[in-house]
């Protein structure tokens, strides 16, 4: 390679990086809450280090049993967290680097004094202000939240008038209802929807007036269930009851996209709680299915399995009703985002969205971003030289334009239809 191709190729580097960098994300899942929401926004150095993911890392570190630490306040577990996988161990795995990105990207140094006083530094900042500061910082324009129904704590703010942010949107999430059909019901009943668990008409058009209550009521953008590796479709069950009588139609109704996110099988090891969930291959006949069977409806889809995401991919391009979204959970590592990024757009162009943060914790917007767009970056950089030695210059306009395809823009064409 000459002097001057190799000019080019870095020339061409920090021009996608700099467009990259500078590209509006709209993070279509998280599981945040706007500020009206109050203490179920999840914010700070405690809450960052109490993180699930650093959880289940820490107990491979700590020595501690699982009941006293669940026993312990959440100022005393982010210590044993901090001194377990920050003190006595350098924080080179993702989760934990990625604390250090946020605390550096507000100016923080986690070298200089104790975590007493970086819990000063966040307790001093009020929430809408430490919202801005974030979005600022991770170039964030607006965020999916993750909002049930079914959840004792969230419900009362749906149901009395809070101040909004509209920069954080809702999305539906019915778990319980695809799930746990037999638990759901009295819940339902109890809501003023008179219905049974059995699979009758009168009960199908009970769940779709509860569907559609909430989904005015929230205002969500898409439906969305998570799914265990065992899910099938077609399959004689409540739940292809349910999706085919109720939810599918619910959707087509609403014109919104319904969001399967596949494979996690929930509760390996119990005594983790949330940090206890891993990962299983789930079988992607039921996804190729419900799109073959139901052209009609928009699916968005991530999996959890790196084995599945191959196949994900290569179902999107035979079904244009289908929307492959993100690195998820255990995939969200910059050596796997690379990975599947570049074969996303190997075989899919932009019409995909590459990630999303899934974050639990403020904050994380700006680790989950600053991390991801390096990774997005590189991979669109390798693509475009592969079209410069076609005999394809890209020119910056078309490199924004496509930086904003794969930050929101292919997902809101895709949601509109």
């Amino acid at each position: 390679m000459s002097n001057r191709e190799s000019a080019s190729i870095v020339s061409l580097r920090q021009r996608v990086d700099g467009i990259v960098a500078e590209t509006p994300v709209l993070d279509l899942h998280t599981h945040l809450y706007d500020p009206g929401f109050r203490s179920l926004l999840l914010r700070g150095i405690d809450d960052l280090l109490v993180y699930h993911y650093l959880v289940s890392e820490s107990f491979r570190q700590m020595e501690i049993p699982y009941d006293r630490f669940w026993a312990a306040s959440k100022t005393e577990q982010a210590d044993l967290i901090w001194d377990a996988l920050f003190v006595k161990h350098s924080p080179v795995s993702e989760a934990c680097t990625g604390v250090l990105t946020v605390l550096n990207a507000l100016g923080l140094d986690p070298r200089q004094g104790e975590l007493k006083s970086l819990r000063g530094w966040f307790a001093a900042l009020p929430p809408e202000e430490h919202v801005e500061r974030v979005f600022k910082a991770a170039n964030v324009s607006a965020v999916g939240m993750t909002n049930s129904p079914f959840d004792d704590q969230e419900r009362p703010y749906w149901e009395q008038s809070i101040p909004r942010d509209s920069r954080f949107f809702a999305a539906l999430r019915i778990d319980p209802l695809i799930l746990s059909w037999e638990t759901a019901v009295p819940f339902l009943r109890r809501n003023g929807y008179d219905l049974t668990s059995d699979r009758t008409e009168k009960n199908a058009l009970e769940v779709r007036r509860f569907l559609a209550d909430w989904t005015r009521k929230i205002g969500s953008r898409y439906c969305m269930v998570s799914l265990p590796p065992e899910f099938r479709y077609p399959a004689d069950t409540d739940t292809n009851w349910l999706l085919d009588e109720a939810v599918l139609p619910h959707c087509r109704e609403f014109k919104q996209p319904f969001a399967l996110m596949m494979g996690v099988r929930r509760a390996v090891n119990p005594l983790l709680r949330m940090a206890g969930d891993g990962v299983g291959r789930s079988d992607l006949n039921a996804l190729r299915d419900l799109c073959d069977g139901n052209p009609e409806n928009r699916f968005l889809a991530t999996v959890l399995s790196r084995e599945n995401l191959h196949e994900l991919v290569v179902l999107a391009r035979k079904f244009r009703n289908l929307h492959p979204f993100g690195c998820w959970w255990f995939t969200n590592t910059p050596q796997l985002v690379g990975e599947i990024t570049r074969m996303r757009l190997e075989l899919l162009g932009m019409s995909f969205t590459p990630q999303h943060s899934d974050a639990r914790v403020l904050d994380q917007l700006i680790y989950k971003w600053r991390h991801t767009r390096s990774v997005v970056a590189g991979a669109l950089s390798e693509r475009y030289a592969a079209l410069a030695s076609s005999g394809w210059m890209v020119t910056d306009a078309e490199i924004r334009r496509d930086a904003s395809e794969l930050f929101g823009g292919s997902f809101e064409r895709f949601c509109r239809g």
